[in-house]
């Protein structure tokens, strides 16, 4: 996927949803991984000609993995022209080591959070940017409907009451496939992810429920994602109707 695509798509997701307003300062938070990097790109293309001026900075949470290289990400910042702040922390110790957690994603995603959005405010941002694609969207709905018996996933847009930013999701109308293929097209470079939990979760095993589904019912992913749209979940209304995009 060409870079003027994956621009196309960013920029009808922020106009949907007014993603953007005038003078935002927007952290974008980098794991390292295809999405995050993706979404670095998506907005600094933006940003040079999207009608309201916002800046960006990019912000990595170091969880303390040893193995953990982001010599690529830093160059790839001073590319770009944009911020870039690495923020070290000893998550990994306490979640693996001390605590030695069965189901560790949750209580280092609450960390995590927690120590990237301490360095957003000091960065002075207003909202950050996280890099959920339309996957994304139709699998966190299929885990709350298989292991919570609700209807629900994240918004486009979300406010946090308690640290007065605002999240925003620009990546929403992409797929993973696109995502791969403009990483694949551009080089990107991609830092594997060196959690010991990656690619064992129950959101890898919905990924792949999600997958085997659309393979043998073509169509199903999309129909899920309009479902959402059309749903009366808080959040999904748009400025533009009832966006079928696909």
């Amino acid at each position: 996927m060409k870079l003027q695509q994956v621009l196309s798509y960013v920029r009808k997701a922020i106009d949907d949803y007014q993603m953007i307003e005038e003078g935002d300062r927007i952290a974008v938070g980098i794991s390292g991984g295809k999405d995050s990097l993706t979404l670095l790109y998506a907005l600094h293309g933006l940003r040079r000609f999207y009608p309201r001026h916002f800046d960006i900075h990019a912000v990595t949470v170091d969880l303390g993995f040893e193995n953990l290289k982001l010599d690529a990400i830093k160059a790839l910042c001073a590319d770009l022209e944009t911020e870039y702040t690495v923020v070290k922390t000893d998550i990994a110790q306490i979640v693996f080591e001390e605590r030695q957690e069965e189901n560790p994603c949750s209580l280092c995603a609450k960390m995590r959070k927690g120590a990237l959005n301490q360095a957003i405010q000091a960065a002075g941002c207003n909202k950050v940017a996280y890099a959920h694609h339309k996957d994304d969207v139709v699998e966190t709905m299929l885990m709350s409907l298989i292991f919570e018996g609700r209807f629900h996933t994240f918004s486009p847009v979300t406010y946090l009451n308690r640290t007065n930013l605002t999240v925003i999701r620009p990546l929403l109308y992409m797929n993973e496939a696109d995502v791969v293929g403009f990483v694949n097209k551009y080089q990107v470079p991609v830092v594997k992810s060196p959690c010991p939990a990656d690619g064992h979760t129950k959101r890898e095993y919905v990924k792949n429920l999600l997958r085997n589904l659309n393979l043998e019912n073509s169509g199903v992913k999309e129909r899920m994602f309009t479902a959402i749209q059309n749903s009366n979940m808080k959040g999904w209304e748009s400025d533009n109707g009832r966006s079928q995009t696909k």
